[in-house]
């Protein structure tokens, strides 16, 4: 019980910076933060994302590649030119690597403004603490699998961050609903978003790519939302103005 409990604990926790701080802020501009709160964010990120750590600042790019070329030959990771999950994903990490390896030549409109800290990427993104959180994480299930069968959850959980982005890049550009006409494959994964906080509602998020609410009817519950608004009224975050628009909208 105690490997599920920690599985499912990195699950949400890494979750929550990939959205909250990756994809949300890095990505879409949706928030302000101060350099010292996003420094903070960065080493969350790192100690709940451990061996499957993601730059925010590659993360964020690949992001608005995948807005402004959706369903098309440049999209990073679009189940319409890859045979499978695993050969999406595969591209995918070829592409991050050269992005935060920065051997890839990017566009400046996709780099404005994204969280930078090379040095810490540099450490973070590095063998040696994918290699000590790996060891943190075979020592846990070591001491308390109680069945064989938990050890099955031991490789998702090494590869955390790739397996959530399989999920909204794959399958919600195959199966679900789409409430809005859109010129692309997104779709709302699953109609109460339990499992991914909220990311599961990509065909709103693709309509509204600025929004601090993924969810917009009733059923669609976005749990990052209020967390959102408490830490814009607590001035951690600093949300915009009713009515201003977004930085950028285009994403």
């Amino acid at each position: 019980m105690a490997v599920v409990i920690f599985f499912f604990s990195i699950w949400y926790l890494s979750l929550f910076c990939q959205t909250f701080f990756h994809h949300r802020y890095a990505s879409h501009a949706a928030f302000k933060m101060s350099k010292g709160a996003e420094k903070f964010f960065y080493v969350l990120s790192f100690i709940t994302q451990g061996s499957s750590y993601l730059s925010p600042r590659a993360y964020a790019i690949m992001h608005r590649m995948h807005h402004a070329f959706t369903d098309t030959e440049k999209d990073p990771h679009s189940p319409s030119y890859s045979k499978n999950v695993v050969d999406m994903m595969w591209k995918t990490y070829i592409i991050y690597a050269g992005i935060s390896n920065r051997t890839t030549e990017v566009e400046a409109k996709f780099t404005k403004n994204v969280p930078d800290w090379p040095a810490f990427d540099k450490f973070a993104g590095s063998m040696w603490p994918r290699i000590f959180w790996s060891l943190c994480y075979f020592t846990f299930f070591w001491f308390f699998v109680t069945s064989p069968w938990q050890w099955l959850l031991l490789p998702p959980l090494l590869l955390m961050a790739p397996v959530h982005g399989a999920i909204i890049n794959w399958y919600a550009h195959k199966y679900g609903y789409e409430s809005h006409d859109m010129p692309n494959t997104s779709k709302n994964l699953i109609p109460v978003d339990f499992l991914m906080l909220g990311e599961s509602y990509h065909n709103n998020h693709h309509k509204f790519p600025s929004s601090i609410n993924f969810g917009r009817k009733w059923h669609e519950l976005d749990p990052i939302y209020p967390i959102i608004r408490l830490l814009g009224a607590v001035h951690v975050i600093k949300l915009p103005k009713k009515g201003a628009a977004p930085e950028f909208s285009e994403w």
